[in-house]
């Protein structure tokens, strides 16, 4: 094992990426990244009733939202199984492991019998030191031989110490008799195969380890470093599931929430930095430790995702989130911005990511930049277009037809036009989003005006300052 540290997500591809399971994903690619090592993926399919080609699509999908870029080509853990199998005939080869000849039907016998009699379930095969001799003619699984003495010591980075004793391990399955091999022994074997140093996973899987690192040690392997993650609740205290609402990293995507937010929420879930609720990809990197996770549940917090994403909208970068913004149309079916549009959604980023927390919130918000002419404007905005209104608007647009366009120059000639008329802004205020935008709920005016130009405003006011302009009367 080099000095390198190699992590690795390991999804089986049954159906969404889980956001527990972009969590565990994130961790691993964090502990990589922030020592120079690599972060590797594996799918694993060697369920193949279960397995889908578009479970594993939607499993990648999620991850480069994300943006947790993995080294190297994907494994498939089934591509391995002939490797896999190679490992258990050498254990069999070298003693360490069996054929057991019992057929399910003993083994289910000696378990009703066991549970009349009060004793443990835990099967233990009459072939584990029979002579080669005496096999039969028969199918017949292998087992490896489990210590039976003593106890299994787990030194995990997150549990601490977990000591299991080894009477209570069975002789685990290795290959089942149609010489296919089982779930435990592939995960080792491409662990080790694949140079992996730490193993973080969710704390579901502990109970594994132990009977895995029968496996390591059995082959003469270097024992990862453990790591088990608690699982994630929802905010009733309970294992996060359908109920909790949307799950898969894909949908929270189409709810529209920044990838760097998510990746902000769920690296604060469950692992913390001092009191850092807000930080950068960067600082994630530099900062993440294992020492750092805690023991108990996190709970995901809805109000927390959107708090966090608001805080990355307001600094990020404002190419990065136009090209966010139309992956998250994409996503959604929508359809894309036009090279005009996106370059009014540009030019108007300024005004619009300070308080949005989801692109749907900063779409609404650029609806004006997004609106075309004629202006429609919606029931509440309408109101402010009465016959007053439109008078004001009708008076006020020569006015900025001769105004340099700066937002100090616009700003002092509506100021001195609602002095002239004994009129506060906010009487014109309204007017002008409706115009402009045809919503009561805007950026500034001034900004507005701004984005879209001078002609695109006098256009705009014009139209709704005409006679038959839509709106409520007076």
């Amino acid at each position: 094992m080099t000095d390198q540290v190699v992590t690795r997500f390991a999804p089986s591809p049954t159906g969404f990426l889980h956001i527990g399971g972009a969590r565990t994903a994130l961790f691993n690619w964090l502990y990589a990244r922030g020592r120079g090592g690599k972060f590797l993926l594996r799918i694993e399919d060697t369920d193949r009733e279960r397995s889908t080609p578009e479970a594993t699509e939607a499993i990648l999908k999620g991850l480069a939202w994300l943006g947790l870029d993995h080294d190297g080509e994907v494994v498939s853990q089934f591509a391995g199984a002939a490797r896999h199998a190679e490992v258990a005939h050498q254990l069999l080869a070298e003693g360490k492991a069996y054929k057991c000849f019992a057929t399910q039907d003993e083994i289910a016998a000696f378990r009703e019998a066991a549970r009349a009699e009060g004793r443990s379930t835990l099967y233990r095969s009459p072939w584990r030191d029979a002579e080669a001799a005496t096999h039969p003619d028969a199918p017949f699984v292998i087992r490896i031989k489990a210590p039976q003495e003593g106890s299994t010591v787990i030194r995990d980075r997150v549990q601490g110490d977990v000591t299991i004793r080894n009477d209570q391990l069975d002789d685990m399955i290795l290959l089942r008799s149609d010489g296919t091999p089982v779930y435990m022994l592939a995960v080792v074997v491409d662990d080790h195969d694949m140079g992996v140093t730490h193993v973080i996973r969710g704390d579901d899987h502990l109970n594994n380890a132990a009977r895995q690192m029968m496996i390591y040690e059995a082959m003469g392997w270097p024992v990862p470093v453990w790591a088990h993650i608690p699982l994630i609740h929802g905010a009733d205290g309970k294992k996060l599931s359908k109920r909790h609402g949307a799950l898969g990293a894909e949908e929270y995507q189409k709810m529209g929430y920044p990838a760097a937010g998510m990746r902000n929420y769920l690296a604060r879930l469950g692992w913390s930095h001092g009191d850092d609720e807000f930080f950068t990809d960067a600082q994630a990197r530099e900062w993440f430790d294992l020492g750092g996770i805690g023991k108990s549940p996190a709970r995901f917090d809805t109000k927390k995702l959107e708090n966090l994403c608001g805080q990355h909208f307001a600094v990020a970068d404002d190419a990065a989130l136009l090209q966010e913004l139309q992956n998250y149309l994409a996503a959604t079916g929508a359809p894309a911005l036009s090279d005009e549009k996106s370059s009014l959604v540009s030019s108007a980023m300024y005004c619009l990511k300070d308080r949005a927390k989801t692109f749907p919130q900063l779409i609404e918000k650029a609806g004006f930049a997004l609106a075309d002419r004629p202006i429609v404007p919606d029931e509440k905005s309408a109101r402010n277009l009465d016959t007053v209104s439109r008078c004001i608007l009708k008076e006020l647009t020569p006015h900025l037809q001769d105004a340099s366009w700066t937002r100090d120059e616009l700003e002092a000639v509506a100021g001195r036009f609602a002095e002239a008329r004994e009129i506060k802004f906010g009487k014109m205020a309204g007017p002008l989003r409706a115009a402009l935008a045809g919503q009561a709920v805007t950026p500034s005016v001034f900004d507005m005006m701004l984005v879209l130009g001078r002609d695109e405003t006098l256009a705009r006011l014009q139209e709704a300052s005409a006679e038959n302009a839509g709106g409520a009367e007076g």
